[in-house]
């Protein structure tokens, strides 16, 4: 029998001082098995960094066609579509056309300068596409601060986070690949 999906439950407290947004946010994550708690943990950075009340993680990577994490409008037309690791470009030219903003969120240490180098040009003619850079300490940081159910604060300002709960706290600053 395969293995299931550990269930996480989440508080988020975020104040976002870039972007003026002061909320809380309950959520339920699921951790799919071959996921690690540091790429868990990446998913709930990048909802903290698009924090809204129709943001939302689809079934993620049970699903091929869904990103992990989405907003859709009321007319159901996907408005965000968010993505995690060294995506290829026919994957990103799906996402891009099927979507108004799309966002990758990559990390790996030193394998994402080469990667970039060999993507950089392709990923250029997406006018609806941003690309962030995770360090690597940074991520490795925020999957020490897993627990099943947990309260964490994120502080954004000036494009530097600072993530935090009862076990730690991380200053991530992503670089930004593409705008």
């Amino acid at each position: 029998m395969a293995p299931k999906a550990t269930v996480y439950k989440a508080h988020l407290q975020i104040a976002d001082m870039d972007r003026g947004y002061y909320h809380d946010h309950n959520l339920t994550l699921a951790q799919h098995p071959s996921e690690t708690d540091a790429r868990m943990m990446l998913r709930l950075l990048a909802f903290a960094l698009n924090a809204s009340d129709s943001l939302q993680f689809s079934k993620g990577l049970c699903v091929e066609d869904e990103p992990e994490l989405w907003q859709k409008s009321l007319s159901d037309e996907i408005e965000l579509w968010v993505e995690f690791g060294q995506s290829d470009e026919k994957w990103v030219r799906k996402a891009c056309g099927r979507s108004k903003q799309v966002q990758l969120f990559a990390y790996g240490g030193r394998s994402v300068p080469i990667w970039w180098q060999q993507n950089q040009q392709a990923f250029a003619r997406y006018q609806n596409l941003k690309v962030w850079n995770i360090p690597e300490e940074a991520v490795k940081a925020m999957g020490e601060l897993v627990s099943r159910s947990m309260i964490v604060q994120f502080n954004i300002s000036e494009g530097e986070i600072w993530m935090s709960n009862d076990l730690g706290s991380v200053q991530i600053v992503p670089e930004v690949l593409k705008e």
